[in-house]
């Protein structure tokens, strides 16, 4: 069975994304390229902590009011949130409202906070779980080891919702690895990006 399907331009492309025109736009520009800007990398996990138990269609059609409503996942805004701020978040339809999910991104920028101090970057501490080399076919894992060893690290320093399948996800969509379909026309543009990428 093939993993890829054709999009609007007749180009054979990771099945996943022709189900809307939402998930190609994401597919083709953002998916798997490889991203070193921390204000990313902590928007990224957040909202995949957000996704659990729903579909990624859910959270990328709220993205936008996600953002206005965590000002644009700047950590060092977020780390100082109150209770009042959960309040308004509560209230807030444009965003997936669940207290714990919503307290998680709260805590998880605090602790970011503390692991830029140590690392000197977000980048730096996640782009040393690069998989050395990736095994098996594209999109049949929904862990790895690197994944269970960055969750583990993750809640050892006090970060919440970031089990190993959200890890693994957060890895495939920063381009820690490339996980477009073998034939998919935009996985040449990701080895060509993370070839060039310079690693922080």
């Amino acid at each position: 069975m093939s993993s890829t399907a054709p999009g609007p331009d007749g180009k054979p492309r990771c099945k996943w994304c022709v189900v809307s025109p939402e998930y190609l736009h994401y597919h083709d520009t953002e998916w798997g390229y490889p991203v070193v800007d921390d204000q990313r990398l902590f928007e990224k996990i957040c909202l995949e902590g957000f996704q659990s138990g729903l579909s990624w269609r859910t959270i990328l059609a709220k993205r936008e009011n996600f953002r206005a409503a965590f000002h644009h996942f700047d950590f060092t805004k977020i780390a100082r949130f109150k209770d009042k701020d959960v309040q308004r978040l509560l209230q807030d339809e444009g965003i997936v409202r669940h207290r714990g999910k919503i307290e998680a991104a709260i805590n998880n920028a605090q602790r970011a906070c503390e692991l830029v101090e140590k690392e000197g970057s977000l980048a730096a501490f996640f782009w040393h779980y690069e998989p050395k080399e990736k095994s098996g076919l594209p999109q049949r894992a929904s862990t790895s080891a690197e994944s269970i060893a960055l969750s583990k690290a993750l809640k050892k320093m006090g970060w919440k919702f970031v089990g190993p399948t959200t890890a693994y996800a957060f890895m495939q969509a920063m381009g820690l690895f490339n996980d477009h379909a073998e034939d998919c026309v935009i996985r040449t543009k990701v080895d060509k990006a993370r070839k060039q990428f310079k690693r922080p």
